[in-house]
């Protein structure tokens, strides 16, 4: 299959259920498509079982011409993160550093270890032999929030605008350190590299460090050329150009691509929006970025839910990937709640700001892809469907929840919760 009728029927795709689900079912729109894709998955493996292979054969090829990890990591995570980034306020941004700061660090290093740990007496219980250093990987790559995930849903969860903030601002740096994290170990466990101090922190200042200073660079550059022209065709296309061509760069310099975007955007979205454009460029640039925020969004939502098509689901690894979600649960918890006890004294947090932050971190399609970008072998299967569970759970049932849990959290007020945020 051709990768241009692939993405024909993908997108095809994607627009009647997006349709089905605004007509009929009313769920928030990205939760709707993948739910309305697990069905359809669903639907393709009983097709299986009740003698038409043929059908899923074909959808197995379509997932296969997509090639899900390379999609989205190398394609549509710079779109997607870069449009994030341009509607986050640098101010609230750099007034919340400390705590996003250590949450998308220090707090992605330790549930990496923690669920690792955790995940390796599961597996083992389970009778699954998955190595240490393996589950160490599964930790990396499921402890960090997607940011795909996160700023889509909590737009309409209705959170206080200073926790959104952290929550967000969490999300999309904490992709940089994970990625390295994940780097690393895969390295070890794939017996590529040995373990070094010297190595890691090379590895980190040239993903993380270089990616931030390429960011900055290229954001730079653009918004230069948006001052010195007033059209906003140009100045769209402009941004756009910043997008492909700065990922493209980065990954050809061995950078990290996602932070690029991020400090991108936020040089765009502030700097330029503030002094570099008209009202007409900035309505334009936002209805544009808006839009191929939400179709890829979509596109991403229904891909993860088709991906189901090519996992293998045995008795033990479903009941591994069940008892995976409260263990990362949990450790999200632990992870969030000790940074802000500890910052009490400096910054001050809503009420109920552990719990929110806590359900509302979702794990996304950047966990599947990292999970399914690893070689082939027994390991690789238990991870990926265990990862694929976890990401299904805080997708679907957080994703609907945490709407209505954060209503319900701002009626009651614990007593020793400060009363506001700054």
């Amino acid at each position: 299959m051709q990768i241009l009728d692939a993405a024909a029927i993908v997108v095809s795709m994607t627009a009647v259920l997006a349709y089905v689900n605004h007509r009929y079912l009313r769920l928030p729109p990205n939760i709707g498509v993948l739910i309305l894709a697990l069905l359809a998955s669903l639907a393709l493996v009983l097709s299986d079982a009740l003698g038409f292979g043929a059908v899923e054969v074909q959808a197995v090829a379509l997932l296969a011409t997509v090639d899900f990890d390379y999609t989205l990591l190398q394609g549509m995570l710079s779109f997607l993160l870069f449009a994030g980034a341009l509607h986050i306020d640098l101010d609230d941004l750099a007034e919340r550093k400390g705590i996003i700061g250590t949450l998308a660090t220090i707090s992605v290093i330790a549930s990496t270890f923690l669920v690792g740990t955790a995940a390796w007496f599961l597996f083992a219980w389970l009778g699954l032999p998955v190595p240490l250093v393996w589950c160490l990987v599964f930790g990396a790559l499921i402890s960090p929030t997607d940011p795909i995930a996160v700023l889509g849903i909590l737009k309409r969860a209705g959170a206080p605008k200073s926790l959104e903030t952290k929550i967000a601002g969490e999300s999309l740096f904490n992709d940089g350190v994970a990625v390295v994290v994940f780097l690393v170990l895969f390295e070890i466990a794939s017996g590529t590299q040995e373990p070094s101090f010297a190595h890691i922190a090379l590895l980190f200042v040239q993903e993380a460090v270089g990616g931030a200073l390429l960011g900055l660079a290229l954001g730079f550059l653009v918004y230069r050329m948006l001052r010195s022209v007033d059209n906003y065709q140009v100045e769209v296309l402009l941004t756009l150009a910043l997008v492909m061509g700065g990922y493209a760069l980065a990954t050809a310099l061995h950078l990290s691509g996602p932070v690029a975007m991020v400090v991108a955007g936020l040089m765009i979205g502030n700097q330029g929006r503030r002094f570099a454009m008209s009202s007409t460029t900035r309505e334009h640039l936002d209805t544009f970025w808006e839009l191929i925020d939400e179709t890829l969004n979509a596109v991403l939502f229904v891909l993860i839910g088709l991906e189901m098509v090519v996992l293998t689901f045995t008795g033990n690894l479903l009941l591994a990937g069940l008892l995976a979600i409260p263990v990362v649960l949990l450790v999200r918890w632990l992870c969030v709640a000790t940074p802000v006890t500890l910052m009490r004294n400096r910054y001050e947090f809503t009420p109920n700001a552990i719990k929110i932050m806590t359900w509302g971190g979702l794990r996304g399609g950047i966990s599947v892809a990292l999970a399914l970008s690893l070689p082939a072998g027994a390991a690789r299967e238990q991870i990926l469907t265990v990862t694929y569970l976890v990401v299904i759970f805080s997708i679907v049932v957080q994703g609907l929840t945490i709407g209505p849990y954060i209503r319900r959290l701002q009626r009651t007020v614990e007593p020793d919760d400060p009363p506001v945020d700054h």
